[in-house]
Protein backbone atom coordinates (compact mmCIF):
# COMPACT_ATOMS: atom_id res chain seq x y z
CA UNK A 1 0.00 0.00 0.00
CA UNK A 2 1.15 3.39 -0.75
CA UNK A 3 2.04 5.45 1.68
CA UNK A 4 1.61 8.77 -0.14
CA UNK A 5 -2.01 10.16 0.42
CA UNK A 6 -1.90 11.73 -2.90
CA UNK A 7 -3.35 14.94 -1.76
CA UNK A 8 -4.58 17.66 -4.41
CA UNK A 9 -1.10 20.07 -3.72
CA UNK A 10 2.16 18.03 -2.39
CA UNK A 11 2.49 20.42 0.47
CA UNK A 12 3.93 18.49 3.07
CA UNK A 13 0.77 19.00 5.25
CA UNK A 14 -0.79 15.57 5.65
CA UNK A 15 2.29 13.90 5.84
CA UNK A 16 4.16 15.86 8.46
CA UNK A 17 6.26 14.27 10.35
CA UNK A 18 6.07 10.55 8.75
CA UNK A 19 9.22 9.24 8.11
CA UNK A 20 9.71 6.33 7.30
CA UNK A 21 7.06 8.26 4.34
CA UNK A 22 7.33 11.08 2.21
CA UNK A 23 7.12 13.93 5.09
CA UNK A 24 8.81 16.78 6.51
CA UNK A 25 11.52 16.22 10.09
CA UNK A 26 9.15 17.16 13.28
CA UNK A 27 6.54 18.90 12.67
CA UNK A 28 6.93 19.22 9.35
CA UNK A 29 7.52 22.95 8.72
CA UNK A 30 10.54 22.97 6.03
CA UNK A 31 9.01 20.74 3.46
CA UNK A 32 5.90 23.20 4.01
CA UNK A 33 7.87 26.13 3.76
CA UNK A 34 9.58 24.89 0.72
CA UNK A 35 6.27 24.74 -1.34
CA UNK A 36 4.75 28.02 -0.03
CA UNK A 37 8.22 29.96 -0.26
CA UNK A 38 7.47 29.16 -4.51
CA UNK A 39 3.95 30.75 -3.70
CA UNK A 40 5.21 34.20 -2.60
CA UNK A 41 7.11 34.76 -6.32
CA UNK A 42 4.98 35.72 -8.34
CA UNK A 43 5.62 35.84 -12.59
CA UNK A 44 5.57 39.58 -14.62
CA UNK A 45 4.04 39.15 -17.54
CA UNK A 46 4.82 40.85 -20.60
CA UNK A 47 3.48 39.97 -24.37
CA UNK A 48 4.73 42.87 -25.82
CA UNK A 49 7.81 40.78 -27.02
CA UNK A 50 8.57 39.96 -30.69
CA UNK A 51 8.27 35.67 -29.54
CA UNK A 52 7.69 33.54 -32.52
CA UNK A 53 9.13 30.07 -31.30
CA UNK A 54 9.65 29.02 -27.50
CA UNK A 55 12.36 26.47 -26.67
CA UNK A 56 12.69 24.99 -23.58
CA UNK A 57 15.97 23.55 -24.35
CA UNK A 58 19.14 24.23 -22.06
CA UNK A 59 22.69 22.56 -21.77
CA UNK A 60 23.35 22.45 -17.85
CA UNK A 61 26.30 20.63 -16.45
CA UNK A 62 27.18 20.59 -19.81
CA UNK A 63 24.36 18.14 -20.66
CA UNK A 64 21.72 19.40 -23.47
CA UNK A 65 18.30 18.73 -22.19
CA UNK A 66 15.11 19.32 -23.45
CA UNK A 67 14.78 21.40 -20.26
CA UNK A 68 16.54 22.51 -17.37
CA UNK A 69 14.88 19.71 -14.67
CA UNK A 70 16.76 16.42 -13.15
CA UNK A 71 14.70 13.40 -11.13
CA UNK A 72 15.71 14.21 -7.60
CA UNK A 73 17.60 10.73 -6.11
CA UNK A 74 15.25 9.09 -3.78
CA UNK A 75 16.30 5.45 -2.22
CA UNK A 76 14.44 3.40 -0.06
CA UNK A 77 11.30 3.27 -2.63
CA UNK A 78 9.79 0.30 -0.25
CA UNK A 79 10.16 1.79 2.97
CA UNK A 80 9.14 5.66 2.34
CA UNK A 81 6.81 5.27 -0.50
CA UNK A 82 5.63 1.48 -0.18
CA UNK A 83 5.78 0.91 -3.28
CA UNK A 84 6.54 -3.26 -4.26
CA UNK A 85 9.46 -2.18 -6.55
CA UNK A 86 13.12 -3.15 -5.91
CA UNK A 87 15.82 0.22 -6.21
CA UNK A 88 17.04 -1.06 -9.93
CA UNK A 89 13.29 -1.53 -10.90
CA UNK A 90 12.38 2.40 -9.76
CA UNK A 91 15.57 3.64 -11.08
CA UNK A 92 15.01 2.27 -14.33
CA UNK A 93 11.21 3.66 -14.44
CA UNK A 94 12.73 6.98 -13.80
CA UNK A 95 15.44 6.81 -16.38
CA UNK A 96 13.62 5.35 -18.92
CA UNK A 97 11.14 8.47 -18.63
CA UNK A 98 14.18 10.62 -18.64
CA UNK A 99 15.07 8.98 -21.85
CA UNK A 100 11.60 9.80 -23.64
CA UNK A 101 11.89 13.33 -22.45
CA UNK A 102 15.47 14.55 -22.85
CA UNK A 103 16.32 15.21 -19.42
CA UNK A 104 18.54 13.14 -16.87
CA UNK A 105 18.25 11.68 -13.60
CA UNK A 106 19.97 11.27 -10.26
CA UNK A 107 20.13 7.94 -8.17
CA UNK A 108 20.24 7.66 -4.35
CA UNK A 109 22.27 5.77 -1.79
CA UNK A 110 21.66 4.49 1.49
CA UNK A 111 23.04 2.27 4.42
CA UNK A 112 23.10 -1.26 2.19
CA UNK A 113 25.33 -0.39 -0.63
CA UNK A 114 24.52 -3.14 -2.64
CA UNK A 115 21.04 -2.54 -3.01
CA UNK A 116 20.54 0.79 -2.42
CA UNK A 117 23.59 2.47 -3.95
CA UNK A 118 24.96 -0.30 -6.66
CA UNK A 119 21.57 -1.54 -8.68
CA UNK A 120 20.78 2.19 -8.90
CA UNK A 121 24.06 2.97 -10.34
CA UNK A 122 24.44 -0.15 -12.65
CA UNK A 123 20.54 1.45 -13.64
CA UNK A 124 22.51 4.09 -14.71
CA UNK A 125 24.84 2.06 -16.70
CA UNK A 126 22.38 0.31 -18.26
CA UNK A 127 20.73 3.45 -19.90
CA UNK A 128 24.02 3.93 -21.65
CA UNK A 129 25.43 5.65 -18.87
CA UNK A 130 22.99 9.07 -18.56
CA UNK A 131 22.72 9.61 -15.49
CA UNK A 132 23.78 11.62 -12.11
CA UNK A 133 24.79 9.44 -8.83
CA UNK A 134 24.92 10.43 -5.86
CA UNK A 135 27.14 9.32 -2.69
CA UNK A 136 26.11 9.92 0.70
CA UNK A 137 28.66 12.13 3.06
CA UNK A 138 30.01 8.86 4.19
CA UNK A 139 32.90 8.94 6.31
CA UNK A 140 36.24 8.05 3.96
CA UNK A 141 35.79 3.93 4.07
CA UNK A 142 32.15 4.39 2.71
CA UNK A 143 33.36 6.90 0.54
CA UNK A 144 36.11 4.71 -0.80
CA UNK A 145 33.97 1.56 -1.08
CA UNK A 146 31.44 3.22 -3.40
CA UNK A 147 33.82 4.87 -5.85
CA UNK A 148 35.56 1.48 -5.69
CA UNK A 149 31.75 0.19 -6.99
CA UNK A 150 31.26 2.29 -9.61
CA UNK A 151 34.83 2.17 -11.08
CA UNK A 152 33.52 -0.39 -13.80
CA UNK A 153 29.92 1.32 -14.40
CA UNK A 154 29.16 4.17 -16.77
CA UNK A 155 28.02 7.47 -15.54
CA UNK A 156 27.93 10.75 -16.58
CA UNK A 157 28.45 12.87 -13.12
CA UNK A 158 28.70 12.39 -9.13
CA UNK A 159 26.93 14.18 -6.40
CA UNK A 160 27.10 14.41 -2.48
CA UNK A 161 23.88 14.85 -0.68
CA UNK A 162 26.21 16.68 2.03
CA UNK A 163 22.89 17.53 4.04
CA UNK A 164 22.20 14.00 4.46
CA UNK A 165 24.67 14.27 7.36
CA UNK A 166 21.84 14.78 9.36
CA UNK A 167 19.68 11.68 8.73
CA UNK A 168 20.07 9.74 12.22
CA UNK A 169 19.92 6.82 11.18
CA UNK A 170 23.07 6.99 8.47
CA UNK A 171 24.75 8.73 11.16
CA UNK A 172 24.04 5.45 13.56
CA UNK A 173 25.01 3.07 10.97
CA UNK A 174 28.40 0.93 11.25
CA UNK A 175 29.58 3.07 8.57
CA UNK A 176 28.82 6.61 9.74
CA UNK A 177 28.17 9.97 7.46
CA UNK A 178 29.76 12.95 8.52
CA UNK A 179 29.75 16.93 8.02
CA UNK A 180 32.17 17.47 5.10
CA UNK A 181 35.07 20.50 4.69
CA UNK A 182 36.71 21.72 1.36
CA UNK A 183 39.68 19.55 1.71
CA UNK A 184 37.03 15.82 2.36
CA UNK A 185 34.69 17.66 -0.64
CA UNK A 186 38.23 17.63 -2.96
CA UNK A 187 39.31 14.10 -2.34
CA UNK A 188 35.43 13.08 -3.52
CA UNK A 189 36.12 14.73 -6.36
CA UNK A 190 39.42 13.85 -7.22
CA UNK A 191 39.20 10.46 -6.77
CA UNK A 192 35.95 10.27 -8.85
CA UNK A 193 37.41 11.70 -11.82
CA UNK A 194 34.00 13.32 -12.82
CA UNK A 195 32.16 16.26 -13.07
CA UNK A 196 30.65 16.49 -9.08
CA UNK A 197 27.93 17.97 -7.58
CA UNK A 198 27.72 18.79 -3.95
CA UNK A 199 23.71 18.73 -2.91
CA UNK A 200 22.15 20.45 0.18
CA UNK A 201 24.11 23.89 0.06
CA UNK A 202 21.73 26.79 1.72
CA UNK A 203 24.17 29.77 2.41
CA UNK A 204 26.48 31.84 0.30
CA UNK A 205 29.32 30.24 2.86
CA UNK A 206 28.02 26.89 1.94
CA UNK A 207 28.61 27.81 -1.85
CA UNK A 208 31.97 29.39 -1.48
CA UNK A 209 32.85 26.04 0.43
CA UNK A 210 31.67 23.55 -2.50
CA UNK A 211 33.28 25.72 -4.92
CA UNK A 212 36.94 26.16 -3.01
CA UNK A 213 36.66 22.09 -3.25
CA UNK A 214 36.32 22.07 -7.07
CA UNK A 215 33.14 21.22 -7.19
CA UNK A 216 31.23 21.67 -10.69
CA UNK A 217 27.78 22.34 -9.78
CA UNK A 218 25.53 22.80 -6.61
CA UNK A 219 21.91 21.90 -5.54
CA UNK A 220 20.65 24.42 -3.08
CA UNK A 221 18.78 22.27 -1.33
CA UNK A 222 17.20 21.11 2.37
CA UNK A 223 16.68 17.28 1.32
CA UNK A 224 13.23 18.04 0.95
CA UNK A 225 12.41 19.29 4.89
CA UNK A 226 13.82 15.91 6.12
CA UNK A 227 16.81 16.49 7.74
CA UNK A 228 16.21 19.98 9.38
CA UNK A 229 12.83 21.09 10.75
CA UNK A 230 11.90 25.46 10.96
CA UNK A 231 14.97 25.72 7.94
CA UNK A 232 14.53 28.04 5.09
CA UNK A 233 12.96 27.76 2.33
CA UNK A 234 14.84 26.88 -0.50
CA UNK A 235 13.42 29.61 -3.25
CA UNK A 236 14.64 32.69 -0.48
CA UNK A 237 18.24 31.62 -0.08
CA UNK A 238 18.25 30.88 -3.93
CA UNK A 239 18.61 34.41 -5.27
CA UNK A 240 21.51 35.00 -2.75
CA UNK A 241 23.79 31.74 -3.54
CA UNK A 242 23.05 32.50 -7.14
CA UNK A 243 24.27 35.47 -7.13
CA UNK A 244 27.56 34.82 -5.16
CA UNK A 245 28.86 31.49 -7.24
CA UNK A 246 26.87 32.15 -10.69
CA UNK A 247 29.01 32.09 -13.54
CA UNK A 248 31.65 30.00 -11.21
CA UNK A 249 29.67 26.74 -10.81
CA UNK A 250 26.73 25.81 -11.85
CA UNK A 251 23.66 26.24 -9.80
CA UNK A 252 20.86 24.17 -9.12
CA UNK A 253 17.76 24.00 -6.73
CA UNK A 254 15.05 21.94 -5.48
CA UNK A 255 12.38 21.64 -2.57
CA UNK A 256 8.45 21.74 -3.65
CA UNK A 257 8.73 22.56 -7.28
CA UNK A 258 5.24 21.16 -8.15
CA UNK A 259 4.94 23.07 -11.67
CA UNK A 260 6.27 24.55 -15.11
CA UNK A 261 5.63 27.96 -13.39
CA UNK A 262 7.49 27.02 -10.23
CA UNK A 263 10.45 26.18 -12.49
CA UNK A 264 10.44 29.50 -14.61
CA UNK A 265 10.36 31.26 -11.15
CA UNK A 266 13.24 29.28 -10.11
CA UNK A 267 15.59 30.03 -13.60
CA UNK A 268 14.32 33.72 -13.17
CA UNK A 269 16.05 33.83 -9.25
CA UNK A 270 19.07 32.50 -11.03
CA UNK A 271 19.29 29.01 -11.19
CA UNK A 272 20.44 27.02 -14.05
CA UNK A 273 17.92 24.16 -13.32
CA UNK A 274 16.04 21.81 -10.85
CA UNK A 275 15.42 19.25 -9.56
CA UNK A 276 12.02 17.59 -8.60
CA UNK A 277 11.67 14.50 -6.22
CA UNK A 278 8.17 13.76 -4.74
CA UNK A 279 5.94 14.20 -7.87
CA UNK A 280 8.01 12.85 -10.41
CA UNK A 281 8.84 9.24 -8.25
CA UNK A 282 4.80 9.08 -7.16
CA UNK A 283 4.37 9.20 -11.11
CA UNK A 284 7.29 6.51 -11.41
CA UNK A 285 5.86 4.37 -8.46
CA UNK A 286 1.71 4.70 -9.60
CA UNK A 287 1.96 4.92 -13.64
CA UNK A 288 5.35 3.72 -14.78
CA UNK A 289 8.05 5.02 -17.21
CA UNK A 290 5.14 6.86 -19.30
CA UNK A 291 3.33 8.09 -16.48
CA UNK A 292 6.35 10.18 -15.58
CA UNK A 293 7.35 11.35 -18.76
CA UNK A 294 3.41 12.96 -18.70
CA UNK A 295 4.14 14.68 -15.93
CA UNK A 296 7.62 15.77 -17.41
CA UNK A 297 6.23 16.41 -20.43
CA UNK A 298 3.03 18.88 -19.03
CA UNK A 299 5.79 20.85 -16.51
CA UNK A 300 7.75 21.62 -20.33
CA UNK A 301 4.15 22.71 -21.37
CA UNK A 302 3.64 24.71 -18.44
CA UNK A 303 7.14 26.40 -18.66
CA UNK A 304 7.13 27.08 -22.34
CA UNK A 305 3.44 28.78 -21.82
CA UNK A 306 4.55 30.78 -18.90
CA UNK A 307 8.46 31.76 -21.20
CA UNK A 308 5.67 32.84 -24.00
CA UNK A 309 3.13 35.39 -21.75
CA UNK A 310 6.53 36.95 -19.94
CA UNK A 311 8.58 37.36 -23.48
CA UNK A 312 11.32 35.10 -23.54
CA UNK A 313 11.92 32.62 -26.75
CA UNK A 314 15.19 30.77 -25.17
CA UNK A 315 16.09 29.78 -21.34
CA UNK A 316 18.36 32.21 -21.41
CA UNK A 317 16.03 35.08 -21.80
CA UNK A 318 14.56 34.16 -18.39
CA UNK A 319 15.63 37.19 -16.41
CA UNK A 320 15.48 38.27 -12.88
CA UNK A 321 13.20 40.89 -13.18
CA UNK A 322 10.43 38.89 -14.51
CA UNK A 323 9.76 37.63 -10.75
CA UNK A 324 8.77 39.78 -7.85
CA UNK A 325 9.15 38.45 -4.42
CA UNK A 326 5.94 39.31 -2.25
CA UNK A 327 5.47 39.12 1.21
CA UNK A 328 9.14 37.78 2.20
Amino acid sequence: MLKCRECRECNGIACRGEIPGLGGKDSGASFIRNVEAWHHVKINMDVLADVREVSTASTVLGIPMALPVFAAPVAGIRNNYGADLSEYEYNCRVLDACEKTGIRAFTGDGIDLENLFLKPAQAVNDHGGHGIVTIKPWVKSGVDARIEALSHLHYELAAMDVDAAGLPLLRAGRVPVENKTADSLRYVKERIGKPFVVKGVMSVSAAETALAAGADGIVVSNHGGRVLDEAMGTAEVLPEIAAAVKGRMSVLVDGGIRSGMDIFKALALGADGVLIGRPLALAAVRDGADGEAALIRKYQDQLAQTMRMTGCGSIADIRRDMVRCVNW
